[in-house]
């Protein structure tokens, strides 16, 4: 039988390894790449006309913020099929701000008046208020899970499944940070996708488990009954899983940059979520279960004992 349950810190090297290169990177980019919902700023969609590299574009904007004296990261993403569309997204400027990098793109690249398409802009306090929201929800999500996975299987299930979702969710803000793509709202709807994906997985081993343990012989440990329980759902957690990954990796070749920015993390997330699921949650669950079956016989047997003497 898989030794899953005595190779357990193994596995925990790699969702580990990941989290150590995302903090490495943390500091390599001087933190997050926090988009204007978050941060407050402008965005810009523009026509260019032609398919124009995003640092060049990139490089206009930020020059002539730099010669107004406005400090602050410039992001350019394709938007539209063609690739024509760009989206610039600048910290927040005043509306003759906005003028003069429009105009400067306009006179470097021969663009029409009717090349700027849409241009909102974002304050600092909705960014914050964004960020609050954010994490509230993501909080109650986990919150909700706990109490869930306690009701329907015991306390010490919940804690493992909200330590593998915690894995999780620092892989994915790992991801981002080593790929710099800017943080914002679809950062909330992928890391939400996967936990509510992940946790599907994880109750479904636990399940297993639970139903193995009402069967359980007084010689079977509960290593080998986790490890065998994992053997019999690993083929469903996979499959599921591919099939799922199949269709997000579609999405990601064939989408526009802003799809392509929700698809990777989604990608990333769901692949550590089923490897959470199956390696850790319930690895680290047989451990503690274990050591708590010991103790209570060891306490039994104590207090057996003491009523002798």
């Amino acid at each position: 039988m898989k030794q899953f349950v005595e190779n357990r810190i193994k596995f925990l090297l790699l969702p580990l390894v990941i989290i150590a290169v995302g903090v490495v990177m943390y500091f390599v980019h001087g933190g997050f790449n926090f988009d204007i919902e978050f941060m407050g700023g402008i965005r810009m969609e523009v026509d260019m006309g032609k398919d124009i590299s995003n640092d060049e574009i990139s490089d206009a904007v930020s020059g002539v913020l730099s010669e107004n004296g406005i400090e602050g990261k410039v992001t350019v993403q394709k938007s539209g099929e063609s690739g024509n569309h760009v989206v610039i997204k600048t910290p927040p400027v005043e509306e003759e701000m906005k003028t003069t990098i429009f105009n400067e793109l306009k006179e470097k690249y021969s663009l029409s008046d009717e090349a700027m398409l849409s241009v909102s802009s974002a304050s600092a306090s909705f960014g914050l208020e964004v960020q609050q929201k954010a994490l509230l929800y993501t909080l109650l999500a986990i919150l909700c899970i706990l109490v869930y996975i306690a009701i329907r299987f015991e306390w010490r299930s919940a804690v493992m499944a909200v330590m593998a979702l915690a894995l999780n969710v620092l892989v994915m803000a790992a991801v981002y940070t080593i790929t710099n793509i800017p943080l914002n709202t679809t950062f909330i709807a992928a890391m939400l996708t996967v936990v509510g994906y992940s946790i599907n997985n994880t109750i479904v081993i636990f399940d297993r488990i639970r139903e193995n343990m009402k069967f359980r012989k007084k010689n079977v440990t509960v290593t080998d009954l986790v490890n065998r329980s994992i053997l019999e759902t690993m083929g469903r957690t996979i499959n599921s899983t591919i099939t799922t990954l199949i269709t997000i990796v579609l999405i990601y070749i064939l989408g526009v940059s802003s799809i392509k920015e929700f698809a990777l993390p989604l990608i990333i997330g769901i692949a550590i979520g089923a490897y959470t699921s199956i390696f850790i949650a319930s690895t680290f669950w047989a451990v503690w279960r274990e050591s708590a079956i010991k103790a209570k016989a060891q306490a039994a047997l104590e207090r057996k004992n003491s009523k002798k003497k």
